[in-house]
Order: structure tokens, then sequence, then C-alpha cells
């Protein structure tokens, strides 16, 4: 009522009823700076296990000293992390298969972040790859509340009961702009892609379901303002999406932005930035960091970035609201890690630098992924050689013991999006075990899936998606790789022969949805020698990620079996049998031959003009951008 008379009443167009206005104005403002981290996986020291070397780019002890800076700059602030914190590196694995985390012992990321005093979190789909039961153990220790909305313990009736609470409200003082203390109710929730039953199976059938993220945060924010929420963050463990909503889909950020009564979102999971990527977006202000007028922040990933949204909150009727707001990242590359996070996690730190060390074999040669996604490559040729040796010994004495078996493997470090020196690189002689973890960065188990030749050739035309188009009638540069498809979704599938076309169009998008009907990239694809047999089975060894995904190919499977070792066990096992391995890629697959000579590029390392291929068709073509290199690709030509 007071705002009402001020803007109607004309005694008060005075100075002093206007002075009286800006200190009423004053109390009721209160600029509050909300801080985020995301996709963390225990890279807490900013140390490179697999290089086993320090380096400048990322490590939450890096990110602490831009915590403590921001906090310093201004009155109000509170600290919320948005899930993927357990796992992703050499530590997590330390932590859940060495030195194996103790009831009532706290778990190295909240040795780190209990320093830093963080408001709240919520679940990343990779908390989930080590069990319940660990998870369990490890949110004993958090030192600050867990909320997630759309994860619920699967009980065989209605799957009401939250695995975690579902939100939190944080009673906290802030100073007003008059420099008063103000109590405000933060409320937060939290969800995550309900993806993870099908990439966690194995741990979570029958312990846990997931339900859709839009709907469920519209349920709970009735019951969040009715618990006295001023304003509400969102802590969404889900990438951007697209503007098209889908029911149960993996990435909703960009749909919870359309949802009356949210107040700012904390996203991340596939590792990008906002501000920074998805200008094109409809409602993008990229400016400000808003998404259709809501503050959303996604600072990247292994604290490589800190989120910052400075939101002015002003008392409207009687509602506390986001007047105004300005979204930025701050980069980590520059500053110093703090000293309390590296003494904090130390003995962690310096156990697992010596975990990865351990030797398990020897390589007669180099071992790189610098070309892996344009020839067959030696880095995916031993993690399908170690998982078809590993199954052999598994089938034994089965029904399957004679069933074909095929082994399908990703180039998981290829550049992209990590950057230039995202690529492995082994030497020739020693191989430890931060190489192992180097080759198969993930927790995943083994899994087989059984399928026809039909379906094999499916899986293969959605790996071809991973290339652009190339016109062979274009003789001006044409870019090789669809910087937009995932490498860890580029499937090669050894035990077969294949061409890949690629003056076709691809018949799948990243998704796995047809864009091409009719399109038809994998050419000459046999087994044994002789045409593929399309109605033929197979045993296809991969992981229980894509076993239990709806990649093309692995959706028609006639039966799944899902293993207790973790691939990287496998690579290991399979090393410390052979002693000695060969690296050798055996060239299962190649480029189909184009009419025409053209002019086709790819970015790689600059380090990849050391191991250029001895017959000439890979080429150093110069400097490219962000730190790459570029490749000049020879294909062959129709003789």
């Amino acid at each position: 009522m007071a705002v009402s008379l001020l803007a109607t009443s004309p005694m008060f167009h005075s100075a002093e009823a206007a002075s009286n206005k800006g200190t009423k104005s004053r109390q009721h403002e209160v600029e509050l700076r909300v801080m985020g981290t995301t996709d963390i996986h225990t890279h807490l020291y900013n140390y490179d296990y697999y290089k086993d070397m320090e380096v400048k780019d990322f490590g939450l002890a890096k990110t602490a000293t831009l915590i403590k800076q921001a906090r310093e700059e201004v009155p109000n602030t509170m600290l919320f992390d948005n899930g993927d914190l357990i796992q992703g590196n050499p530590l997590g694995d330390y932590k859940a298969k060495v030195d194996v985390l103790q009831p009532g012992e706290v778990h190295p990321v909240f040795q780190a972040m209990g320093l830093l005093d963080y408001d709240a979190a919520t679940l990343g789909n990779h908390e989930f790859n080590y069990g319940l039961d660990f998870l369990d153990t490890v949110l004993e220790g958090a030192p600050f509340p867990y909320v997630s909305s759309n994860v619920f313990y699967d009980d065989g009736a209605d799957n009401s009961k939250y695995y975690v609470k579902p939100f939190k409200i944080i009673k906290k003082k802030f100073k007003n702009k008059k420099g008063k203390n103000k109590v405000l109710r933060v409320g937060v929730t939290g969800v995550v892609t309900p993806q993870i039953l099908q990439w966690d199976k194995a741990h979570l059938e029958g312990k846990v379901v997931t339900k859709d993220i839009v709907q469920s945060v519209e349920a709970i924010i009735p019951k969040m303002e009715k618990a006295g929420a001023d304003i509400i963050i969102v802590l969404a463990h889900s990438g951007m999406g697209d503007v098209e909503y889908a029911e149960m889909e993996e990435n909703a950020t960009y749909d919870l932005t359309k949802i009356d009564g949210i107040d700012a979102i904390i996203t991340g999971h596939n590792h990008l930035t906002f501000p920074g990527d998805f200008k094109d977006l409809p409602g993008v202000d990229a400016e400000k960091g808003t998404i259709n007028g809501v503050p959303v922040v996604m600072p990247g990933n292994w604290g490589n970035n800190l989120g910052i949204m400075d939101l002015t909150l002003s008392k409207v009727k009687g509602d506390w609201k986001v007047t105004d707001s300005t979204t930025k990242l701050r980069n980590v590359k520059d500053v110093e890690p703090d000293p309390a996070i590296l003494h904090a996690v130390k003995e962690a730190h310096e156990g697992t630098v010596n975990y990865v060390r351990t030797a398990v074999g020897t390589t007669k040669a180099d071992i790189q992924s610098y070309f892996a996604l344009v020839q067959d490559d030696p880095s995916v040729q031993i993690v399908t050689n170690a998982q078809r040796w590993y199954i052999e010994k598994q089938l034994k004495g089965t029904v399957d013991e004679n069933t074909p078996i095929l082994s399908a493997g990703a180039p998981f470090k290829a550049g992209g999006r990590n950057g230039a020196d995202y690529y492995t690189f082994i030497p020739q002689g020693e191989i430890a075990i931060k190489n192992v973890a180097d080759l198969y960065l993930y927790p995943n188990t083994v899994a087989t899936v059984k399928v026809t030749g039909a379906d094999v050739k499916e899986w293969l035309e959605m790996s071809a998606g991973q290339f652009k188009q190339v016109d062979p009638n274009n003789s001006s540069e044409q870019a090789l790789i669809n910087t937009d498809f995932p490498t860890y979704n580029y499937d090669v599938i050894d035990g077969v022969t294949y061409e890949i076309d690629i003056t076709e169009p691809a018949k799948y998008n990243k998704d796995g949805v047809v864009m091409n009907e009719g399109a038809n990239r994998i050419k000459n694809l046999a087994y044994n020698g002789e045409p593929m047999d399309l109605n033929q089975e197979f045993i296809v060894v991969t992981n229980n990620y894509r076993a239990s995904g709806n990649f093309p190919g692995v959706r028609n499977k006639m039966d799944m079996e899902l293993y207790p070792d973790e691939n990287r066990q496998a690579i290991i096992d399979y090393i410390l049998e052979q002693g000695e391995i060969d690296p050798s890629a055996d060239g299962n697959w190649t480029f189909a031959p184009v009419t025409k000579s053209v002019n086709v590029t790819f970015d790689s390392s600059p380090n990849a003009v050391d191991t250029l291929p001895e017959n000439g068709t890979i080429q150093y073509a110069g400097a490219s951008q962000n730190g790459f290199a570029k490749y000049k690709l020879t294909l062959p030509t129709v003789e």
C-alpha cells in the first residue's frame, strides 16, 4: 500500500518525500550474489592424473580462490553445487574402488567443499555410477543439504518417497541497500537427467525411479511457496535442450525457464557454458545472461569456471521478485589454487597419484588418439580387443559360446569441446593404470547385446553421424567433423569390415532421430570376408551405458547381459595377461572412395604433427582456432 500512495499522492513530490521514497525503496531491495559450480567430477586439485602433471585450467582448488574473491566484493552471497561431483577422474575411482570410503568417513569432495560454505547441492547423473550403497555413504558426510525433486525410491506402488529431500527453505540474513539486516527465505530444489535408470540400470533397477524434470519442478514449486519461499532457485543437472518440450527428455533447462515461479537456474551436465553457448536459442539475452527473462548460469566443468548471478531482489506488493540481474562466468586459468583446499585433500590426492602410477604391462608402440575420428585407431582397438577377450571367457560353456562376437568402442578423448589437449598419448614402453584410465575414462561396466546384422548396420549408421556431408563437386575446403556430435557416440564395431560414404547425408542426428530415411552411409559391410547376412545374430560387447540406452541398432536388441566388471578392469586384466601388447589398429573401417579429389580438413592437436601416418593420407595444414591445428585428409578416389 505504501508504494501505491507514494505513486499517487502529491504531498510526496517534495525533495523530502523523494528522499523518504528512496529510503523505503532501499529497505525493500537486496542485492544477492548467487554462485554456482557444476560437473566438478572429483577434479579437486589442479592436476591431470592421466598426464601426471599440474594444470592451470581446472580444479576446485582454483575455483575456491574465485569463490573467496567473489564473496569479498559484495555483502550477500549464496553458493550451490549442481552435481556430478564424486566421479570423473582417478581420484573418484580411488575412493570408490581402492581406498574405499568407509561409513563415517568424509569423502574428499566434502573435505574440500566443507571449507567453502556451500548452501545446498543437487545430484548429477554420475553420482549414481558407483551404486546407491556407495552414494548413501558419501551423502552421510555432506556438510550441506542435498535436494532433488525427480528421484524417488521404487516401492512398487506410487513411488512417492523422495530419495533425498525435494527442496530446502534456507532462512538467511542479508543486508538490504540501507545496510540493515533482512531475513529472506530462499527456496532451492534440484533435478537430474531421468536417464540415470538407463545408464546405471544395473545399480538402480528396482531401487529408484525418476520422473520428468519439468513436471517435477512444476509440482514442487507450489509446495515451496506454501513453505514460505521468497525466491526459488533451481539446480538443474540437465543440459540446455531446445525449444520443443518432450516428456522425460535429458536436456530440459530451456523448458524450465518457461515455468512461473522460478527466479534463477544453475544448470550443467553437458560441460558447456552460459553465458557463452546457446546464443541462437530464442529468448536468450547473452549480455545479461537470461533466458526468457530468467537468470541462468552454466559454469562449464571440472571447476574451470565459477558461475555468478547478481540478482536485485525487490519487494513488490508484498512479494520478493528478481527485478534486475547480471550473469557472468569467471575462469580459473589466471588464479592460484587455494592452499586450504589443497591441504584438505592432500592425502587422497597423493594416494591417487601413487595408484595411477602402478604398472600393468608394456606396449610395443605409441598409443594415441589424435586421428581416432578419421582412421581406425589404436586407442580404440585396444579397448575392443580387451572387451572381446573378456566376453569370450564369459561365454565359454554357455548357449552363446558359438555366437559371433563383435566389439564396440569409441574415442573418448578426441579434442572437441574439451580442448586441443584432450587426446590420449601413451608412449612406447610401460603402461600404468593412469594410461588405462586415459584410454577408458568412465567407470562403465561390460555389457552385451544380442542383435542382428541389420541392427549392426543401423548402429554404424548412427555412428556415421560424426561426419558432415562432403560434396565431391566442391573444390573448396570442406570441414569433415560434425562438432555437435559427441565423440563418445562414434562407435567403431570391430569384427566386421565396412566403409563410410560421407558423400551421402547422415541417416540420424546426434539424438538418434531419423533425419534422412533413405540415407545409406555404411557400404560393403562384411563379416568374415562375406557380405553381412542381415538376419544373422551377433553378440556385441559394449558398456552398460550403451546397452541400456536407445541408440539405433541397440533399440531392437533381443537380449542384454550386464556384467559386474568395469570395462577399464577388463582392459587392465587383458594387458596383465598379454604382458606386452601390440596397439596396431586392424583397419576394419575406412572411408568409401569419392568420385573426385576433395579438400577435406579436420582439427586435432598440434602435437599430432609428429605422428602423421607414413602413407601421407593426413597432412598438416596450419594452425586452427582455440589452440587446435588443422589437418588435411586425402580420401580414396574411385579408380
